[in-house]
């Protein structure tokens, strides 16, 4: 059940929309198109709601200036054709496209060398980066978790199941209850080492399922590095997301 609400903040007004749900907490979530969204038990009285959601002003102001300063950069809908860049693993390669019976695609880490039939067939072309790249996807994203996991299996943590989805506001997310670990397509544009602390981060969520002191406590143990990474994550959205 969702409704929409409209808070007053500072000389203006927020909008949201409530979503009841099965949850402990408050839960805050914006999205890229400035639409901020609650998730909130049904027992929690709508006013202490709208409480919330005027406690977090300026930071919800704050996230939808950057989701608009982040749209002008934008990509522009892919094309497929010849010089279009692409991002593998934090470095820029150009698409090559080429007339060839035999249809494939392959990387040297300077170019992405597309062969196909037809020139104009939009959606073979499509077809055949996107497997690619969901393929690619595949090989890193269990490289890097088969890397990480033996620190946890110490901890008796099971090796998690991946899933790889394209996400609107995450990097990652992790159900611990059901030992799943699922990453964001488009990480696939970022370096490892931001691969890797997002790996990390999801893995230490099996040991302490929140954002405590204790999670963060152990992410740092494991990861001394991890706020350097992150903000080359936050830094690099723009062209990542």
């Amino acid at each position: 059940m969702a409704q929409e609400r409209t808070v007053l903040y500072e000389d203006g007004a927020i909008r949201y929309v409530l979503e009841e749900k099965p949850v402990k907490n408050l839960n805050l979530r914006i999205h890229k198109d400035c639409k901020v969204y609650v998730s909130a038990s049904p027992d929690v009285p709508v006013e202490k709601v709208d409480d919330f959601v005027a406690s977090k002003g300026r930071y919800i102001r704050s996230a939808q200036g950057k989701f608009l300063e982040l749209a002008k950069y934008a990509p522009r809908p892919r094309q497929y054709v010849s010089g279009e860049t692409f991002y593998l693993l934090g470095r820029s390669v150009r698409l090559k496209v080429e007339k060839n019976e035999q249809e494939g695609i392959a990387s040297d880490g300077i170019y992405l060398y597309l062969r196909i039939k037809s020139l104009d067939n939009f959606a073979n072309k499509q077809r055949i980066v996107t497997r690619y790249l969901d393929e690619s996807c595949r090989a890193v994203f269990s490289e890097i978790i088969l890397a990480t996991y033996p620190v946890f299996q110490k901890y008796g943590v099971a090796m998690p199941a991946l899933r790889i989805r394209n996400m609107e506001t995450r990097w990652g997310s992790c159900i611990a209850k059901k030992g799943i670990i699922t990453l964001n397509k488009q990480l696939l544009e970022a370096p490892r080492s931001c691969i890797e602390y997002v790996v990390m981060h999801e893995f230490c969520h099996f040991i302490h399922p929140n954002h405590s002191k204790r999670f963060y406590g152990l992410l740092t143990t494991l990861m001394p590095d991890w706020r350097e990474r992150k903000e080359t994550l936050d830094k690099n959205a723009a062209y990542w997301m």
